[in-house]
């Protein structure tokens, strides 16, 4: 018996995906007590040579995947709202879990994917939506079931992240650093969600639904990105011993309302983001019994991503458990703080 999976994407991430479940099954048959197979890969370009095992169905048509019956969960691996939103209420109807790293698609869909879930009894994850490879999505998660978190700010970019430090210790121009980051495939040939803070915004609605259960009215959050911010701004600000970060912090108020806002920051070694570097992201979670609590890894990269999205597949499925979502996947779609 097997665990059936449908990858949606192979770029960046899908292949990471494909490739760590090709190179961990035996740790992973340890761990959930079955082999994970992919048996169909979901992409735009039939024409396209994908380097893949000959038993895996590779098709254009989500639909023809969801006919044959033989699906257990469904990893999402693409870009934008649409198809992905379309795709997930398509499994889902049809109980089966989906685990997705997309944070546009999450940032606007991720209340209604989740009633949709809990509605047919199922589960999605979306732990790799936000900060890459920590683990903050299921640590906030447990946190809440008897921390109360008034607070969240963060580093969610490491693009953004990698120029304003290459800047700095490089004495680099904004443009300079950008080509560098994309040169080395840390920035899209079109960076506009990175350095205008777009990308971090919408992972910080994606927190601001999983801690407070609302969102600040959209409209209504700052949103500054990183792209008018000089060496001569980061060489001044050096000599003061402070550093530029883009961060993202949503605050709730004893009133019940609910501040949200992204740009850079000026921050002095005492807090807690000052030495986050390069494509690192960090998130800082303020909470009434623990107090400031970060964690800090890897923002970036297929690797990165796809260790989260394996963190929501390992919750899914418990030992000798197959086609059914696990209590320890439930949460996702239910803990609450406010």
């Amino acid at each position: 018996m097997a665990i059936n999976v449908a990858l949606i994407g192979f770029g960046t991430v899908g292949s990471s995906v494909y490739q760590l479940i090709q190179s961990r099954q035996e740790k992973l048959r340890v761990l959930l007590g079955q082999e994970i197979k992919v048996t169909d890969i979901v992409i735009k370009n039939l024409n396209k040579t994908r380097r893949v095992a000959h038993d895996v169905r590779l098709t254009n048509s989500f639909e023809k995947v969801l006919a044959t019956e033989r699906i257990d969960v469904v990893i999402e691996a693409i870009v934008g709202v649409e198809p992905a939103c379309t795709y997930i209420e398509q499994a889902l109807k049809q109980g089966i879990p989906v685990i997705t790293a997309n944070k546009a698609l999450f940032a606007h869909k991720g209340s209604v994917l989740k009633h949709l879930a809990e509605k047919h009894q199922t589960g999605i994850g979306y732990e790799a939506t936000v900060a890459g490879g920590i683990p903050i999505i299921r640590t906030l998660l447990e946190l809440m079931s008897i921390n109360h978190i008034s607070k969240v700010e963060g580093i969610f970019n490491g693009t953004a992240n990698y120029i304003l430090t290459d800047m700095r210790v490089n004495n680099r121009q904004f443009a300079e650093s950008l080509k560098l980051a994309q040169s080395l495939g840390y920035a899209e040939l079109d960076p506009d969600n990175d350095i205008k803070g777009i990308d971090a915004f919408y992972k910080l609605m994606i927190l601001c639904e999983t801690i407070f259960k609302q969102s600040p009215e959209w409209n209504d959050v700052s949103v500054t990105g990183i792209d008018q911010i000089t060496p001569l701004d980061i060489e001044v600000e050096a000599l003061r011993d402070k550093r530029y970060k883009l961060i993202a912090e949503a605050q709730y108020n004893s009133d019940g309302s609910l501040h949200a806002e992204v740009g850079p920051k000026l921050i002095d070694n005492e807090h807690p983001l000052y030495g986050v570097e390069g494509v690192e992201n960090a998130v800082t979670i303020h909470s009434d019994l623990l107090g400031a609590l970060t964690l800090k890894g890897p923002g970036a990269g297929g690797e990165a991503t796809a260790s989260a999205i394996f963190s929501d597949l390992l919750a899914l499925f418990t030992q000798n458990s197959k086609s059914k979502a696990s209590d320890a996947f439930k949460p996702v779609t239910s803990a609450s703080n406010v």
